[in-house]
């Protein structure tokens, strides 16, 4: 993986000469239609979830996907006049984060109102770090997954960095993708956390093909052990991008947690560091 030296020499590279770089690398940028994690913009569609979506549509932002709020899923907004406003927007409600938790089944019903395609688990609900917990687990989404098959929903699950430590020298996130089926449970790789871990997403994308229709894009800071702007931190992004194909990804969601101003300027950034990369 490139330094942060040499990262940010090499994406300045890219920006003023691209076409030094062999264009089977970035060509498929162009056609890839991102979208935003809201949580990015958690305060801002507390205030005013509507407005602050006419912002994200300003920046191309083509895709959106939900995280649960003080407001409920969809930010004090009805599912359908969630739904109805992104469409407006030019924007395709297509995924949210929720919980497992004793109203699973409203959660379900709201995410078919609001049109979505995905409903993805947002934390681990294990109740340890341990082989058999992440089993249970398993189970729990593989069930979760039926239930939203049934709706014609799919389910997921989103990961952080604690989901790659080990027991008995298992990776327990290996654990849980070997014990869940793929076609009930849908994996969105959050590559920064992946990183953050030590670990490198390609090789989960060689070692398990296909199974991560669903990416979080983020750059970490590996210092700060936190989110950054595109191109400032230890994810080698053109790589990634090179590489989709093997994931089997669908769909790209930008999220930013921390911002160097603001989350508005920070996206701004980030949708030029990837139009650079075309």
């Amino acid at each position: 993986m490139l330094s942060r030296k040499d990262f940010l020499l090499q994406s300045t590279i890219f920006t003023t000469g691209s076409f030094l770089l062999p264009s089977f690398t970035y060509a498929s940028v162009i056609k890839q239609h991102f979208g935003v994690q809201l949580y990015s913009f958690r305060n801002e569609m507390a205030k005013d979830a509507i407005g602050t979506l006419k912002q994200i549509a300003s920046l191309g932002f083509k895709e959106i996907e939900t995280a649960r709020s003080q407001k409920g899923h969809y930010y004090g907004l009805a599912p359908a006049e969630m739904k109805a406003v992104c469409k407006d927007l030019n924007m395709n409600l297509k995924s949210g984060h929720v919980h497992l938790d004793n109203k699973w089944q409203q959660t379900m019903e709201e995410a078919v109102e609001s049109g979505q395609e995905y409903l993805i688990c947002s934390s681990m609900p294990s109740q340890g770090q341990t082989i058999d917990n992440y089993k249970k687990v398993a189970e729990e989404f593989n069930k979760a997954g039926e239930a939203c098959k049934k709706l014609n929903l799919k389910f997921g699950y989103h990961n952080h960095e604690y989901e790659f430590e080990t027991e008995n020298n298992q990776v327990l996130y290996d654990v849980l993708l070997k014990n869940t089926e793929a076609d009930l449970v849908y994996m969105e790789l959050d590559l920064g956390w992946v990183i953050v871990a030590g670990k490198d997403p390609l090789d989960y994308f060689k070692k398990y093909p296909g199974r991560f229709p669903l990416w979080h894009l983020k750059d970490m800071d590996m210092d700060k052990k936190e989110s950054t702007e595109f191109g400032k931190g230890g994810l080698d992004i053109p790589r990634m991008m090179a590489h989709k194909k093997e994931s089997g990804v669908k769909h790209i969601f930008i999220e930013q947690e921390e911002y160097a101003s603001n989350p508005l300027e920070s996206m701004k950034h980030n949708m030029a560091f990837l139009k650079n990369l075309s």
